[in-house]
Order: structure tokens, then sequence, then C-alpha cells
């Protein structure tokens, strides 16, 4: 990662930090992965060559630089959905700002509704938003996964009750191979390979 890259990166993690500090009202907050975390999972996105991605929960695009830039390297793309409008605005500048916007599609709405019209396939998902709705949009999108698929959701350990749902819901997943890594806030990490 270059320096350009690395310094833009560190900015938004500290304005999304700042943010966050002073911020009571938590549809405002950025709620931006830890570096570690993003950083663990722009590696699985590179190592594992996944082309398709989709994240749910774009913020100010922090996780979405990460993502795109992993993509980038391996020539695939990213698909971003955030119901917040002024927070896709943000992550549309910082996209800009390093030189990913053409690696990512950015989707304004309810990310349960707009996976409807999605037809898949996946093989690689990120979901950073709204917990209580993961396991509903998990099960909408299984039939629209790859065979070889990661399927990952941060804040395991920091919101254990309000992700307990998505947890149960992706062990009962068929295929799938799971485990918890403490990481950042928590990351599930499941994958699958039906050969």
């Amino acid at each position: 990662m270059d320096t350009h890259m690395h310094n833009l990166l560190h900015e938004l993690y500290e304005l999304g930090q700042k943010n966050d500090a002073h911020e009571q009202d938590r549809s405002k907050k950025m709620l931006n992965l830890e570096p570690d975390t993003a950083q663990l999972i722009s590696i699985l996105v590179r190592s594992s060559q996944r082309k398709q991605l989709l994240e749910i929960g774009t913020s100010n695009g922090y996780s979405t630089i990460w993502l795109a830039w992993a993509a980038r390297a391996i020539e695939g793309h990213v698909i971003s959905i955030d119901r917040d409008e002024q927070k896709l605005l943000q992550a549309d500048i910082n996209l800009q700002r390093a030189h990913l916007r053409e690696y990512v599609d950015l989707f304004h709405g309810d990310a349960t509704e707009i996976l409807t019209t999605f037809p898949g396939s996946f093989d690689f998902v990120l979901f950073d938003a709204d917990r209580i709705s993961a396991p509903k949009q998990l099960a909408l999108l299984l039939p629209k996964l790859a065979p070889d698929v990661f399927v990952l959701a941060d804040n395991v350990l920091s919101h254990p009750d309000e992700i307990a749902g998505y947890l149960a819901a992706i062990k009962e997943a068929q295929g799938f191979e799971h485990m918890i890594i403490p990481v950042g806030k928590g990351l599930s990490v499941a994958y699958r390979t039906i050969v």
C-alpha cells in the first residue's frame, strides 16, 4: 500500500473516531472497522482472489476503500449498500480521493430490499451494518452466493446480543466452516467450498 493510500485511510479512521466520540446519535456515527480488522479482510480478499464483493454498511467508505484496494489488485469489484445518503456521498468522495471509485458500485437504501434485486453471485460478503437484519439478509443471499464463498460479519464481541441471530443463522447454513477471530470488535468468518 502506497503512502497516499495509507495516509488517507489513517485520516478517515481518525476522523471517524473523533466523530463517534462526540456524536450522541447512533445513526450519525461512522462506526468504522478497526484498522487490524480492515487489513485482515483485505488480506483475505487478495489471497483468496475474491472477485465479486458485497459490503452491507458503507458508512464513509473506510472499509469500502480497503475492499476496493484489494479488489483492484485482483481485477475484482465491490458492491456496497448503505441506507444513509449523506454517508454514501462521503464514501463517494473518499473513494474518488483514493482513485478507487471505478471499482465500487454504491447503492442507497434498505439492504434487505436491495438484496432481493441482485442476481448474484458473490464470492465475498461483509456484514457491517444493521446486525438485527443480518439473518434475513443472509437468508436472501444464500442462493446468490458462489459455491466458494467467504461470509464475514463484524462486531461479534462488541455487540454479542445484537448479532446472536446472525451467528445462529450462519452456523446453521449448510456447508460452512465458521470461526470467530478476536480482532478489532470481533470478526465472524465463515467459509464454504462446494466441489
